[in-house]
């Protein structure tokens, strides 16, 4: 079996590449082929665990995560074989085929690419070998001139599987004419071939006002528009990024509001998009907190993961969003802190091994973590014990999640000699404080539970699989069949 190959290319990042190639994994899995995601590249701290060959867990980029869950496919680290996650605006660290490449981490950007094709064309011939179709997504623009000497992410990837490829621009932007010809344009005539059709997605309006400028562009470069995508709200994807202000027309249309949940999106938050449910919940407003004013009149006060714990929390302090949270738990507000925010919620980051930083925490737990150079990955099912306090609702509750961390985290010795002794709800993944307000936890993917949701909000979300039929649905309706014949 070797697949065939289709590739979704953008104009820019936030074109649409991540949410089309999704659409494509279920539709052709809905043709009756196997089918199976591929990314050779991603830069996002939104990871997910997966299973290796070797039986260990690794980390995968979201997106190509729910992509293999979109075709219906056991999600792997071959879907996404090197994975990028910053740390600082000049600074990554590498994971290939699912584990932390130290060495790879220290070397230049143009330094890597020669060193990690090989793993990388090794791991999409093996699914090649496996599947009937690769569905492959691009990173960026493939006409950024300045990396294309060293790309491993697109037009290397699309030659080396002879893949049909798409173009995608964001109308919504404007001048996605231009953004289609220019890319088209600034590509070598041998890569100009591979492009088989161009898409406008986001669109809203009259599409008869369109001509004659997909004809026109045709003439030019011999390339049809071969899908016209309206504009998708609340489509139930994860945004790759997780910063979908878009939350609040979902809350806003399904009436009142009876929770107002403020997650603080400092630079490096990591893992966002496990809070997608909570945006899709009915009666909840989502908003993502960057200043005191933002946390204010809250239900709920979110610390979500960090890539930078240290730096994170140092800029936390710098927006006076530490003096905020404060309060906020000072008045029986519940606060929650996922991974890196359970860190800093503690009372102080040691860290010995130059991992991710010292400094003292929030306080409002009495513990405290230190970081290991070695990195805790792995999935989890596990149950809440007895919880007190507003987060009561939980005890009990079953919940599967997955841990990806430096830190490891326990009771403070010398406050816990003075009585101040954090309740254990799960041994080693979460805690809570006395008056049981204050909630920290290891694990990702608790809004992913059902039984989460029902014992929080008294209710459920769309599933998954249900945005991925209607996102299938989407491209039978939309695209000229013609150009996914492959």
């Amino acid at each position: 079996m070797t697949a065939r190959c289709i590739m979704v290319l953008g104009t820019s990042s936030g074109a649409g590449k991540s949410w089309l190639a999704t659409a494509l994994c279920r539709w052709y899995a809905n043709q009756g082929l196997k089918v199976a995601p591929f990314k050779a590249q991603n830069m996002s701290n939104n990871a997910r665990v997966v299973a290796t060959p070797g039986g260990e867990y690794g980390e995968i980029g979201s997106a190509q995560y729910f992509q293999a869950l979109a075709a219906r496919a056991v999600p792997d680290v071959r879907m996404n074989p090197l994975l990028l996650k910053p740390e600082a605006d000049t600074r990554s660290q590498v994971v290939l085929l699912g584990q932390v490449d130290h060495h790879l981490s220290q070397l230049p950007w143009r330094g890597r690419s020669q060193r990690v094709w090989p793993q990388l064309a090794q791991a999409l011939d093996a699914l090649r070998a496996e599947n009937d179709v690769v569905v492959i997504e691009g990173a960026g623009s493939p006409a950024e001139i300045n990396l294309h000497a060293s790309d491993v992410v697109n037009m290397r990837v699309a030659r080396h599987a002879g893949a049909r490829c798409l173009l995608v621009a964001d109308i919504d932007r404007g001048g996605a004419f231009a953004h289609l010809y220019g890319t088209w344009a600034l590509l070598p005539e041998g890569e100009r071939a591979l492009i088989h059709g161009f898409v406008l997605n986001k669109f809203r309006g009259d599409a008869a006002l369109l001509a004659p400028a997909p004809q026109l562009l045709q003439e030019r470069t011999g390339v049809p528009v071969v899908a016209t995508i309206p504009m998708q709200y609340d489509h139930g994807l994860p945004e790759e990024d997780g910063l979908y202000e878009g939350s609040l027309r979902a809350s806003a249309a399904a009436g009142r509001v009876h929770t107002r949940v403020a997650i603080v999106a400092y630079p490096r938050a990591s893992n966002l998009d496990e809070f997608a449910p909570l945006q899709s919940a009915g009666g909840v407003r989502v908003v993502w907190a960057r200043s005191p004013a933002e946390v204010e009149g809250a239900d709920w006060v979110i610390l979500p993961g960090s890539k930078s714990t240290a730096a994170d929390l140092a800029w936390l302090r710098a927006q006076g969003l530490d003096s905020a949270i404060a309060r906020h738990a000072a008045a029986g507000g519940r606060v929650l802190g996922v991974c890196g925010g359970l860190q800093m919620m503690g009372e102080a980051l040691i860290d010995t091994v130059g991992v991710d930083g010292n400094g003292p925490g929030l306080g409002l737990l009495p513990l405290v973590t230190s970081f290991e150079e070695r990195k805790t990955v792995r999935s989890t099912q596990t149950r809440f014990g007895a919880v007190a306090g507003p987060w009561q609702a939980l005890a009990g509750v079953p919940v599967l999640g997955y841990e990806i961390h430096h830190g490891q985290t326990a009771q403070h010795p010398a406050m816990a000699a003075g009585g101040d002794v954090a309740r254990v709800l799960i041994p080693g993944l979460a805690w809570q404080n006395g008056a049981g307000n204050v909630l920290g936890v290891y694990l990702h993917g608790l809004f992913e539970n059902a039984s989460v949701l029902q014992a929080l909000l008294g209710g459920s979300v769309q599933t998954l699989d249900a945005a991925f039929e209607r996102m299938a649905a989407g491209v039978g309706q939309w695209f000229d069949l013609a150009a996914l014949r492959l």
